[in-house]
C-alpha cells in the first residue's frame, strides 16, 4: 500500500488521485491508451471517403490490427483508396492529355474530377444512413482485395 504524497492517507497502488484531499498521486500508472480504440467501424468507413484526404484514413485502417478481420470496413478502405487512384489518374494522366488537344469542345477532365467528388460525397452520405454501397467496377476491386485477404 502507498500513502498520499500530500495528506499521508493511504491510498491504493492504482489511484491516480487521492480520495481524501484530491491531490494527484506521483506513483499512479497512467493509463495508456490506443486511438484505434476509440473508433467505430462506421466512423473508420466514412474517414476512407473523405474528398483528397481519404487516403490516409485509407492506409491506417488497412495496417490496423483493430479492423484486421472487419471484412466490411476493409471494403470500404479498398474503396476509398482506388477512389483515391481514379481521382490521381485523372488529375496526372488525363488532365494533360486533354490540356494538349486544343480546340476541346468541354473540360473532360474537370468533368471526370467532379464525377469522381460526387462518387466521395455520395459515398459518405450512403455511409453516415446507414447503407453500404458498392461503386462500379471499383467497388468489384475493392470485393477482390478483400477476398484475397488472409481471413
Amino acid at each position: 500500500m502507498a500513502y498520499c504524497t500530500q495528506c499521508g492517507n493511504q491510498v491504493r497502488d492504482v489511484d491516480a488521485f487521492c480520495a481524501k484531499c484530491g491531490a494527484r498521486q506521483a506513483s499512479a500508472p497512467v493509463p495508456r491508451t490506443n486511438f484505434m480504440d476509440a473508433i467505430t467501424p462506421r466512423a473508420a468507413s466514412l474517414a476512407c471517403y473523405i474528398p483528397m484526404v481519404g487516403w490516409i484514413p485509407c492506409l491506417i485502417v488497412l495496417a490496423s490490427a483493430k479492423f484486421r478481420d472487419d471484412r466490411e470496413v476493409r471494403f470500404h478502405a479498398f474503396q476509398g483508396l482506388y477512389l483515391f487512384v481514379v481521382w490521381l489518374i485523372v488529375d496526372w494522366v488525363v488532365g494533360p492529355i486533354a490540356g494538349l488537344v486544343h480546340g476541346a469542345v468541354f473540360p473532360v477532365a474537370n468533368l471526370l474530377k467532379v464525377g469522381v467528388i460526387f462518387a466521395w460525397v455520395f459515398m459518405l452520405v450512403k455511409l453516415s444512413q446507414g447503407h453500404s454501397c458498392r461503386l462500379p467496377i471499383i467497388g468489384e476491386l475493392a470485393e477482390r482485395s478483400v477476398a484475397e485477404q488472409k481471413p
